[in-house]
């Protein structure tokens, strides 16, 4: 029987095991590190390398946010530059659209004016060409009147409107006016008629260009839309054309037409003289003259109707000969009554350098009239040395 003491004897299984949550609260030893600070061997504190705890998390945040915000920026650039567009597109079309209209009302006006100042024109084809241009103005009218304008030029586009109504008004009326001029009391009376209507064609320029053109070109401006316009659509490129004079002289020449023939009584004109402006010299036949070029440069050609009867589209040309291909221009004279002094101009000269520092010749040429037989007073011969100015 082994005998052992009752103090060695360990009763083991009377002890309870650490829990789960004791293990883990237990601190592992430190490991010693050579070199350390104090008697301990405790391990110097370094300073942390990495991000303290909560920032990685806002940063990521931060970054999440700047690019919705970019997103969200371009997104909205995207979207106005598809807007501006459109925009940009609807304005075009609808200046295209008027711009149509603007073209085929000019050609319309010009067309107009050949015909009233036509030689050897009858009333019967002047009244049949008016209703033919009135036809076509009502045309551009229903065509104008389908254009759908933007929001901003929707009112103003109704002074386009009216402006075409006032042309086919206009062209009605003068038609209507002359196929009734053999019930008309007076001469005197067709006259003043025609000039009424001929003032409805004035009043749709004015309209035109005042009331609509230039109000559509500053909404243009406002609405921040380049690159598109608006043309102008002058149906009279003079005035003059339904003047009272014109009516008179045009009346007259319809009146003789009608017997048909070479015009009795004395027809014709003659040239009178030729201004330099803005030197204020005339030009001479006898001496040569001496002219200092600018871009103002003018010469006033003065004629004066030597017949006893009104006359009508005159021609008047100047040709320049300084060496070279010579300089040619004709402008018209819409009307001139008998014993009637009239001018016309010449600008807008571009001389060759060859025209300066030697002899030059201009002459100046009055176009023959129906029945003239005098054209010894027609035309004039001028030297000139040209110079800057």
């Amino acid at each position: 029987m082994s005998t052992f003491d009752d103090d060695d004897i360990q009763f083991d299984f009377f002890d309870e095991p650490e829990t789960v949550e004791a293990t883990q609260r237990r601190r592992l030893p430190r490991l010693e590190m050579p070199g350390g600070r104090g008697g301990d061997g405790e391990r110097p504190r370094g300073p942390r390398t990495g991000p303290p705890t909560g920032l990685l998390p806002l940063a990521r945040l931060v970054g999440l946010i700047a690019i919705a915000i970019a997103v969200v920026v371009g997104l909205v650039f995207w979207v106005g530059s598809c807007q501006g567009k459109s925009k940009h597109d609807e304005y075009a079309s609808y200046t295209k659209q008027v711009n149509a209209i603007s073209a085929a009302d000019k050609k319309l006006g010009v067309e107009f004016g050949n015909e009233l100042i036509s030689p050897g024109l009858k009333q019967s084809d002047l009244e049949t060409k008016l209703a033919e241009f009135a036809q076509q103005e009502r045309q551009e009218l229903a065509q104008a009147q389908q254009i759908h304008a933007p929001g901003p030029l929707r009112a103003t586009h109704q002074q386009l409107l009216d402006a075409i109504q006032l042309r086919y008004q206009g062209l009605a009326g003068l038609g209507n006016t002359l196929a009734a001029a053999g019930s008309s009391k007076s001469a005197t009376d067709t006259v003043n008629k025609l000039t009424e209507q001929g003032q409805l064609l004035t009043s749709s320029d004015v309209v035109w260009e005042n009331l609509y053109r230039q109000p559509a070109l500053a909404t243009l401006t406002q609405q921040g839309v380049k690159g598109v316009s608006i043309a102008d659509a002058k149906f009279l490129s003079n005035p003059d054309l339904v003047s009272a004079r014109a009516f008179t002289i045009l009346q007259q020449r319809l009146s003789g037409a009608t017997t048909g023939g070479t015009p009795k009584g004395l027809h014709g004109d003659g040239l009178v003289g030729v201004h330099v402006s803005p030197q204020g010299v005339d030009l001479s036949t006898s001496t040569a003259t001496t002219i200092k070029v600018s871009a103002d440069l003018d010469f006033r050609v003065t004629v004066e109707n030597s017949g006893d009867f009104p006359e009508g589209n005159v021609p008047v040309t100047l040709t320049i000969d300084a060496g070279g291909k010579p300089i040619v221009r004709t402008e018209h004279i819409t009307a001139i009554s008998a014993k009637e002094q009239s001018t016309v101009d010449f600008t807008n000269f571009d001389l060759p350098p060859a025209a300066f520092g030697q002899r030059a010749t201009i002459t100046v040429k009055v176009g023959k009239v129906p029945g003239e037989t005098n054209l010894s007073n027609n035309s004039a011969t001028y030297t000139a040395f040209f110079t800057l100015s």
